[in-house]
């Protein structure tokens, strides 16, 4: 092999070791204004190991959160029926189904090291305070760091019922894209109205966007 060609090589992997480098730092950067691809795979477990209930018991007296909802008339979403999940602000098991049943339900779909997740939340918390009873709004944190999840709602003032899904069980059962924040939209009959993967700055764009699937005024 000539020097020349030696030389070409030597270039092209350094060249694709500064790109590579480069695609991490933005990738991880949480001032991203846009949705972010999720890293990985999913989880093969819905929280750590080290987030026992006496590890998480600080936390979710930071964090403060809501209730998680109790089961609702009718089945629920036919795609999430079977999923069983923690519901992070007390440790107790909820039926996704069946706590969604029986109103209209903005899911919204976050990780604790999201940038662009935690611009929304506060808007998806303002949301929800207008509308009241009228729609639920829970969250849902895709990553088994629920202390970090606890954490960052605390940080954040956000006391919505939160949903804790390392193992991304109900993006895959909903078919959302591998982006986050993304919203889902159901109809109170269990149906998907509108998948949104998107980010939103204010609760006057989140009303614009899901009230006129849900029939909302």
């Amino acid at each position: 092999m000539s020097v020349s060609a030696r030389w070409t090589i030597a270039v092209t992997v350094v060249l694709i070791a500064l790109v590579a480098a480069l695609w991490s730092e933005l990738g991880d950067d949480p001032a991203a204004t846009g949705p972010t691809s999720l890293p990985g795979s999913p989880s093969m477990r819905d929280r750590r190991d080290s987030d026992t209930a006496e590890a998480l018991a600080a936390p979710r007296a930071r964090a403060d959160l809501d209730p998680c909802p109790g089961a609702g008339e009718g089945p629920g979403p036919e795609r999430l029926r079977g999923i069983v999940l923690e519901c992070a602000g007390d440790g107790t098991r909820v039926d996704v189904a069946r706590a969604l049943a029986g109103k209209p339900v903005v899911l919204n779909l976050w990780a604790h090291w999201c940038g662009p997740c935690a611009d929304e939340l506060p808007a998806m918390a303002e949301y929800q305070r207008r509308v009241g009873h009228d729609v639920m709004v829970v969250t849902v944190h895709q990553d088994e760091n629920e202390a970090a999840a606890l954490l960052r709602l605390a940080e954040l003032g956000v006391h919505l019922p939160t949903l804790q899904d390392g193992r991304r069980l109900i993006a895959a059962a909903l078919r959302v894209p591998n982006v986050m924040p993304a919203t889902v939209v159901l109809r109170a009959d269990g149906s998907v109205a509108e998948i949104l993967p998107r980010s939103f700055a204010t609760a006057d764009d989140i009303a614009a966007a899901v009230d006129p699937e849900i029939g909302a005024t």
